[in-house]
């Protein structure tokens, strides 16, 4: 059952970072296309990985004698090709309201990768990062996100996971933390979160006594 995330306060908020926070899809789109065309792979082979580590998905699809010079390869690209890097709407306004200490990032990039779009973006972004490099299991497995709330020093029970893929979301589920969902690169009716929004511009925050409120811009737009 979905819980009300407007009547619940968090201890913290975590959040995905490419396609809640920050749009790399360009980017994205044109270093797996080449990776692809490199090894000899079909690009429709790469669907459906979206917020699987580049590890993991290279695992998937290459036999096991290339796995390694596959990831060097793709990390290679995707660091070498930060072109066309937006923040997102309501990204940078959730840091700038949120407190410092009570907000994360759980991306299923690398560190190198992720401080790289961080950079290129211009996000603000909080001091508690959490990548694919910090962890052996990264998503759909929930180790981000409890790694990142273990980092805030809270129980991910009491955390709101912000993301935009359905891998992300059954993460964030499995570490048993709330969800609100944004329909940024996936479609609405495959997001399976306690709310779906179009972006982080249709919610505010504000504190509630040490704790985080989450506020609907448009009540009636955003009802799932």
């Amino acid at each position: 059952m979905a819980r009300d995330l407007t009547a619940t306060d968090f201890a913290a908020v975590i959040f995905d970072m490419d396609g809640t926070l920050i749009d790399s899809t360009p980017a994205v789109l044109r270093s797996w296309s080449r990776w692809a065309e490199e090894n000899g792979l079909p690009a429709e082979r790469l669907q459906g990985f979206h917020g699987v580590p580049s590890a993991g998905v290279v695992r998937a699809v290459l036999p096991a004698e290339r796995v390694d010079a596959g990831i060097a390869r793709i990390d290679e690209l995707e660091l070498t090709d930060v072109e066309d890097i937006v923040v997102l709407p309501g990204a940078n306004e959730a840091f700038r309201t949120l407190p410092h200490d009570q907000v994360a990032i759980a991306t299923s990039c690398n560190t190198p990768l992720a401080r790289a779009r961080i950079e290129a973006s211009g996000l603000e972004a909080p001091a508690v990062l959490v990548t694919a490099s910090d962890v052996v299991h990264g998503k759909p497995a929930p180790d981000p996100f409890l790694l990142a709330a273990e980092r805030l020093g809270v129980d991910p029970t009491e955390c709101l996971v912000v993301e935009d893929a359905p891998k992300g979301l059954i993460a964030a589920k499995a570490a048993g933390c709330a969800t609100l969902a944004v329909v940024t690169t996936t479609p609405r009716d495959e997001l399976d979160a306690d709310l779906v929004v179009g972006d982080l511009s249709a919610v505010t925050w504000s504190d509630a006594g040490g704790r985080i409120r989450l506020h609907l811009v448009d009540r009636a737009y955003n009802a799932r």
